[in-house]
């Protein structure tokens, strides 16, 4: 019997074991955490690989798309270095935001994403960008290719859920959504989050 290559006897880590994409920075890979269905924020554990519940939503928002991290990537010095305020990087993969028409149900689903821009986030003090993506194959946003061609109350749906979902009543919110940036800084991001990678975790 064949074995495809590669073949991967036990599941790789889908930070570390799975590639950053068909086409980066263009066209990446999206591990996906968390989908608009869900009331709980769930994130990838660091040392297994497995998902873990983080904690439930803290507000009554949910999450406007599919979200999760581009593999093999790490938010370091070059990544920070993009952002002006930020005093390092967040020590995380790069989080991304992908827009699919026909609903996504599940998590811990691989897919293409085209990226079409993205968020320049602060998170107490850490840079924590979101790359804004579309599904690849998807039909319904094939005329979308930059953060421009996106309909406004989309964006404005990203930017209020990520200012507001680590907001605990009573105290003020820590995160901060600076501003909307293109494809062209995305694409900057992305590079500046796969050299920080490599740097880190080796090739």
């Amino acid at each position: 019997m064949n074995f495809p290559t590669p073949f991967y006897r036990w599941r790789p880590h889908p930070w570390h074991g799975l590639d950053v994409g068909p086409k980066p920075p263009e066209i990446v890979h999206a591990f996906i955490e968390i989908t608009p269905f869900d009331l709980m924020k769930y994130e990838v554990d660091k040392s297994t690989g497995y998902l873990r519940v983080d904690r439930p939503q803290q507000s009554s928002s949910l999450p406007p798309s599919l979200y999760g991290f581009i593999p093999r990537t790490y938010c370091a010095q070059r990544v920070k270095g993009l952002s002006e305020h930020a005093a390092k990087g967040d020590g995380d993969p790069l989080d991304i935001c992908v827009l699919s028409e026909r609903p996504i149900s599940r998590n811990e689903v691989i897919l293409n994403a085209r990226v079409v821009g993205g968020l320049l986030m602060i998170d107490r003090g850490e840079a924590d960008d979101k790359i804004i993506a579309v599904l690849a194959n998807d039909a319904y946003w094939k005329e979308v290719h930059d953060i421009a061609d996106l309909p406004t109350v989309v964006i404005e749906r990203l930017r209020h859920y990520f200012a507001t979902y680590k907001m605990i009543p009573g105290t003020p919110s820590q995160s901060t959504v600076e501003s909307v940036y293109g494809k062209d800084h995305a694409y900057k991001v992305i590079r500046a989050a796969m050299e920080d990678y490599v740097e880190g975790f080796g090739g």
